[in-house]
């Protein structure tokens, strides 16, 4: 056993031992068939042949293995054997053990990851219209037996014996003193902490995939709707995806003699969609003419009033729920989906992020922020300027220049693809590297608004996904795209780059965020635009305390649905509709009235993500504030550099992470002050 080890073994006993609750976060014994009296027998015959300097470890493991055990795996005495001789006592032999896991879960997790993106691809790719039997291939999950293969053949219970769970608490607490070895098998003591059933998995793939297609095709005809004066606002054949194609057309109309009408008209629509009274065949449905205003279609000559859609994105959500739901009770670490979310997924509390929110959302500097964008428009706020786009540097050059630039530049996927060694320089890389990394992503026209796609394995290639209409990428595809593009930057680097498989990726998807934010908001500079504003930088800290409350304001509404869903797992869709709309008043009139001088508003509810990515609109704002604190970081520095030497960190836990990349923790302060200096500045 190296030193190393020994220390961080005899650390973490006095880490538990000065636990209030020790085992409040440990897998709980009676959930597994086997009795304390065989635990304590097997720790002792174990401890006899390893040594009592390992005790804590041996405990630890054997707990947790008979945690899981039942009776397929065998019977007590069986239990016993296996513990005694898989239990890997010499650290060579542990460090041999772990290499082996690393090498082969990265083969089977790579493999499986393509097969889902060969599955997946008639839905996320731009190839016309979807077949029933997409949807069957892409439900499908070549991961779905692997906790049950891996339980049978006990590679699960060799990898929980040997390398056992430890709570965020612990891994924090004992942080600064882990080497980059232990980290890792740390992270390999994370895998295996529940035991599904493969008919659970498949369940939770298959209601996850339908709700992705719902909103990939939830597309509203904006040369179909019509105001109270009959006129067509939008040009033809324009067609948006909800909610991120109708809030960014919002965001665009910014400055433009004919913006306001063409909002307004988009906020109704959002309205319509929120309160499920939005008609349902004028979805994606390019011959019926609709007035979001007075909801009436145009057909058969008159107008009429049809049926609406039947809370159907609210039974999206429910679905979505009730698919995690039935995975709680095989989590004994993780009881409820709200806690995998946050505690496993994020590593940060909901109680945590929300105070995090709090502190940004009830700052005086945005009520003042909010009275600069009313100056700045003429007119009081509406709620849908909580996406007012002024305050960037691109809203002073003309859409219809910027569209001309990125559609000549990228005709197809092909053309963004290689250009982006040529990117990648412009941000700080040289030639080799530049090269490296773009070597490592592949460029794929989306059929929704798009995505990043990470590798599972170090021989394969991230995905950038992005849509591309015929005649080429428009601005707004250029810049989901360069967002895109940091995700997979951070993936490549992150898995690539890192010294242990199993340190791959980064802490939570908040950091992955993070340098897509910081790649999206230097989408002029690699176009070659450059802004002489001086009060560029003042303003650019406005446009991201703004975006990063608004998207807090959409999690804590998200946050607060899934807390009501647990309290009332039975609900209907229309319950649950009215629930929803319910809270997003609720959220809005505590933290956005007092800014907006409107009350009661539920705009806050129309993010798509909070049916086709179930709690993950936390990782957003969070994003925003790591975003915030890398920038002060690589200030007069190398991006490239600097960035390279954060994302090699990989998955360590995020404030341990923080400290390594920019010597603190995370915090909304840093965002708050440099406001309030901004808008002394601006006045």
């Amino acid at each position: 056993m190296s030193t190393n080890l020994k220390t961080f073994i005899l650390a973490m006993s006095v880490v538990i031992a000065a636990c209030n609750n020790p085992g409040k976060h440990e897998l709980k014994p009676e959930a597994g068939n086997i009795g304390q009296a065989v635990i304590d027998h097997t720790v002792t015959i174990v401890v006899e042949k390893a040594g009592s300097a390992q005790l804590d470890q041996i405990k630890r493991g054997i707990t947790q293995v008979a945690a899981l055990w039942n009776e397929t795996d065998g019977t007590t005495a069986d239990f016993t054997t296996f513990c005694l001789e898989n239990y890997q006592a010499d650290a060579d032999s542990r460090k041999k053990l772990f290499e082996t896991l690393s090498r082969n879960f990265e083969a089977m997790w790579g493999h499986s990851d393509q097969i889902s993106v060969e599955f997946n691809k008639a839905l996320h790719l731009d190839w016309g219209p979807l077949e029933p039997v997409d949807l069957v291939f892409a439900s499908y999950s070549p991961m779905a037996h692997f906790y049950d293969d891996f339980f049978k053949n006990k590679i699960a219970f060799i990898t929980i014996l040997n390398f056992p769970f430890y709570s965020l608490a612990e891994k924090s607490a004992i942080a600064p003193a882990l080497t980059r070895l232990e980290w890792a098998y740390l992270r390999m003591g994370d895998i295996f902490i529940s035991r599904i059933p493969a008919s659970i998995s498949q369940q939770i793939s298959k209601i996850s995939t339908e709700s992705d297609s719902y909103i990939s095709e939830y597309y509203i005809r904006m040369d179909q709707l019509r105001n109270e004066q009959d006129e067509q606002l939008f040009p033809s054949n324009m067609s948006l995806i909800t909610h991120w194609g109708l809030r960014d057309e919002i965001k665009a109309n910014y400055g433009k003699p004919s913006g306001l009408p063409r909002q307004e008209i988009i906020y109704q629509v959002m309205q319509r969609i929120i309160h499920q009274d939005i008609p349902a065949k004028v979805i994606n449905n390019p011959d019926m003419q609709w007035n979001p205003y007075s909801n009436m279609v145009y057909t058969d000559g008159t107008w009429k009033a049809m049926e609406r859609e039947p809370d159907t994105r609210y039974r999206q959500l429910l679905n979505n729920f009730r698919a995690h739901r039935a995975a709680d009770s095989f989590h004994p670490n993780y009881p409820t989906y709200i806690q995998r979310a946050f505690d496993q997924g994020l590593e940060l509390s909901m109680d945590e992020v929300e105070l995090l929110f709090a502190e940004a959302l009830g700052s005086p500097v945005l009520k003042e922020t909010g009275a600069l964008i009313s100056q700045r428009l003429g007119r009081p706020l509406r709620p849908y300027d909580i996406w007012y786009d002024g305050f960037k540097a691109r809203s002073a050059i003309p859409a219809e220049k910027l569209n001309a630039t990125t559609q000549k530049l990228y005709q197809n996927a092909a053309a963004f693809e290689k250009d982006m060694p040529n990117l990648l320089a412009k941000l700080g890389y040289n030639q080799e590297r530049a090269q490296y990394i773009a070597s490592k992503i592949t460029v794929e026209g989306s059929r929704g608004a798009g995505h990043a796609w990470p590798a599972q394995m170090r021989s394969q290639k991230s995905r950038l996904r992005t849509r591309i209409p015929e005649g080429g990428m428009d601005y707004k595809g250029y810049n989901i795209a360069i967002h895109e593009f940091g995700h997979n930057v951070e993936q490549t680097v992150s898995l690539y780059d890192v010294d242990y498989y199993m340190l791959r990726s980064v802490p939570n998807t908040a950091f992955t965020e993070a340098l897509a934010f910081i790649y999206q908001s230097r989408d002029l500079q690699l176009l070659g635009m450059k802004i002489t504003n001086s009060e560029a930088t003042y303003l650019s800290t406005l446009d991201k305390l703004w975006s990063t409350c608004e998207i807090m304001g959409v999690a804590m509404v998200d946050m607060t649905v899934w807390r009501w869903m647990y309290n009332n797992p039975d609900a209907t869709p229309e319950q649950l509709r009215l629930e929803t709309i319910r809270i997003a008043k609720e959220v809005w009139n505590k933290w956005f009235e007092p800014v907006f001088g409107i009350a009661d508003e539920p705009i806050l509810a129309i993010y798509s993500h909070m049916i086709s990515y179930p709690l993950y609109l936390a990782a957003y704002p969070l994003g925003h504030l790591i975003e915030f604190q890398i920038e002060q970081q690589i200030t007069g520095k190398n991006l490239a550099l600097e960035t390279d030497r954060m994302f090699k960190a990989g998955r360590i836990t995020p404030q341990d992470w923080m400290q390594l990349a920019v010597n603190e923790k995370l915090s909304a302060q840093h965002l708050l002050q440099a406001s309030a200096e901004a808008l002394k500045a601006l006045k």
